[in-house]
């Protein structure tokens, strides 16, 4: 048997160290070699974490185009997937009771997992919006009946997420910190710049009152901007509204003369099209923005396109000038 010179000894050290330095946990992607892999659940978090990351990440959505996320089953290929990542970002179990089950049967022992909710109140589902109907995330165990989980809808609520993206992307590349904080600066004033822009415009409204045939999705949109939501599914959008509280959305329709209803996008619009009929009403779009559509994600739709839409069909919904 061979012994290996003290020379060839050396050479080999070095070069397993090498191999070392580019195996799956190195987190130095600065060369332009490798790029760290970010799984999303939500369509928001995948859309915020590709503006701040920019090159230097793979981001990936779980939930397929076309598919509504309260209902969304993963299958073993998307915990294989989750398991191979550096970073995972979701909102926590009220939006995705899902995320759990699938952390739980996680082997990689280094994944980075950010709950992207953290820090942000939140909203108790129900028809009235005042500070004191927000609850701190986490406190108790409460089903999406209970509280909103669609946090993003409100453009203050869309920045802290911002940050705690980026807080999470440089823990998983700290060489790309520099870049992802210009980023996220660059990418928060965009916001701002929405935000003020529905301020000024849902300032102007002649009605103050979103009818809705959907599921409780906007409530934080309308407590934002000084607006009533009324929605006709109060819960989970597998609950079916009550006879009663749909005569109750004609009745406000007709003494408000509102003439106009909203339904939203990968929710059957089988209420809306009903107040519509019995009303006269027209029906208007607007966008929860939790998963895209095929056609919107294949047009390449984005969270700041969707809400600019959705400010348009506000704008027109409450006849503001």
């Amino acid at each position: 048997m061979k012994t290996l010179r003290p020379a060839m000894v050396v050479l080999l050290a070095l070069l397993l160290l090498a191999a070392a330095s580019c195996g799956p946990d190195r987190k130095d992607v600065s060369d332009g070699h490798g790029r760290i892999t970010v799984v999303t659940t939500l369509f928001p978090l995948y859309d915020f974490a590709r503006a701040v990351a920019g090159d230097r990440a793979v981001v990936t959505l779980i939930l397929p185009p076309g598919v509504e996320a309260h209902a969304f089953e993963p299958k073993p290929g998307d915990m294989a997937r989750v398991n191979s990542a550096q970073l995972f970002l979701y909102t926590g179990r009220y939006m995705e009771p899902w995320s759990e089950k699938l952390l739980k049967g996680i082997a990689n022992k280094t994944l980075i997992i950010v709950d992207t909710s953290r820090g942000i109140k939140l909203m108790r589902s129900g028809e009235e919006h005042h500070e004191g109907s927000q609850k701190d995330h986490g406190n108790g165990h409460h089903d999406h009946g209970a509280y909103d989980p669609h946090i993003w809808l409100d453009l203050g609520n869309a920045t802290k997420m911002v940050d705690t993206i980026t807080e999470g992307l440089c823990a998983a590349d700290p060489q790309g910190s520099e870049l992802f904080r210009k980023n996220a600066a660059a990418y928060r004033e965009r916001l701002s710049a929405l935000d003020a822009k529905f301020r000024e415009t849902l300032g102007t409204c002649g009605k103050k009152t979103i009818i809705h045939g959907g599921h409780f999705a906007f409530g934080y949109l309308a407590h934002r901007y000084g607006l009533e939501y009324v929605s006709a599914y109060e819960g989970s959008p597998n609950a079916e509204p009550t006879a009663r509280k749909i005569i109750a959305l004609k009745k406000k329709m007709d003494e408000n003369g509102i003439r106009y209803v909203y339904f939203e996008e990968l929710i059957n619009p089988k209420v809306s099209e009903l107040l519509s009929r019995e009303t006269g009403a027209t029906l208007l779009y607007l966008h929860g923005a939790h998963n895209l559509t095929r056609d919107e994600f294949e047009k390449g739709a984005t969270f700041i396109t969707l809400m600019e839409n959705n400010l348009e069909n506000l704008r027109k919904g409450l006849e503001c000038r």
